[in-house]
């Protein structure tokens, strides 16, 4: 499970460092695309396959359907780790996740997302409302005691 959140910086030619925890868990492959937040994800590969052939399965006849198809897998690109665990993001990824030099990595359960310090914090902010934080937890209905 993808749990924490890094920050790192990412080099001059896009390279990002990625955890050791985190590169554990994708030992059978990765793959980086577009997040729905201005962000970026990267899946494990069997997650990622999953995801694919479920969008496969939608008609193309729907509009829906091919944009969606459209958003993930332009901009779909699969991982390899190099020596030092850094990943290349692709200038087009770091564009479209305002990466600049640094980026925060947060782990999400199943899978990590990567994102702009800047566009983090915004989201962060989001995440220390306690009131909404109170009625996201009661639609869980956990039973917590």
């Amino acid at each position: 499970m993808f749990l924490g959140r890094y920050e790192h910086a990412i080099d001059e030619k896009g390279r990002l460092t990625i955890p050791v925890r985190f590169r554990e868990l994708l030992s059978n492959g990765a793959y980086l695309t577009q997040g729905f937040d201005q962000n970026l994800m990267v899946l494990p590969a069997p997650s990622f396959e999953l995801m694919c052939d479920h969008v496969n399965e939608m008609s193309m006849t729907d509009p829906v359907a091919r944009q969606l198809k459209r958003f993930i897998f332009s901009s779909a690109e699969r991982l390899e780790f190099d020596r030092a665990g850094r990943m290349l993001v692709p200038q087009f990824l770091r564009e479209a996740a305002q990466l600049d030099g640094a980026a925060v990595i947060v782990g999400v359960g199943d899978y990590f997302e990567i994102w702009s310090p800047q566009n983090w914090a915004k989201q962060n902010e989001l995440l220390l409302n306690a009131e909404a934080n109170s009625h996201l937890f009661a639609e869980l209905k956990l039973p917590i005691r």
